[in-house]
């Protein structure tokens, strides 16, 4: 991405500017490299509670999907390009693609709370950092956050037993947690 933009949005810098949205590329990518895992889950998930976890997904598939267009479209806001292709969500991804192919619907579940818990950390850090830079950038993703906790929370809820324990608790890994779960 190029941060010589020459214009951004009016109260910001253009070095601001470009900041935000360097830290909204990575947010960009995160949710691109979600909903197509969310969308691969969507394909591969078997067993008993198949029709409830496929049916789930695809509206979490569309919501951030439409997170991805509004980062994308603020990054172009502030003066940036939005890179949004496969190569560059694999050449800036801090995380290791998606481990799980075909498996039951609690072992999707076990490893997409791992997927939900690392999405959410960054993007609370995110918001950190651009909120002492642009409340206006802050605001979007704080709204996104709130929806992801939602979804997180949906697959979670497969996930707990009632004495309020997570099946993958202290999992470090998305196939450690898809075993803990299933």
């Amino acid at each position: 991405m190029t941060n010589s933009n020459s214009y951004t949005v009016p109260g910001l810098s253009t070095d601001d500017g470009a900041r935000v949205a360097t830290l909204l590329q990575d947010r960009l990518n995160a949710f691109n490299d979600l909903h197509l895992t969310l969308k691969h889950i969507h394909w591969n998930v078997v067993g008993p509670n198949f029709i409830a976890v496929h049916e789930m997904l695809d509206p979490q598939v569309e919501a951030v999907r439409g997170f991805a267009d509004e980062v994308a479209e603020r990054i172009a806001t502030l003066g940036s390009s939005a890179l949004g292709t496969p190569g560059t969500i694999v050449d800036q991804r801090k995380w290791d693609d998606y481990s799980i192919g075909r498996a039951s619907a609690i072992e999707h579940l076990g490893a997409l709370d791992l997927v939900y818990v690392g999405v959410i950390e960054d993007t609370r850090k995110a918001i950190e950092e651009i909120g002492k830079i642009d409340p206006i950038t802050e605001d979007l993703l704080i709204g996104q956050s709130g929806q992801l906790e939602l979804f997180h929370w949906f697959v979670r809820a497969h996930l707990e037993n009632s004495g309020g324990q997570l099946s993958t608790g202290g999992a470090s890994s998305e196939t450690e947690a898809a075993s803990n779960a299933g």
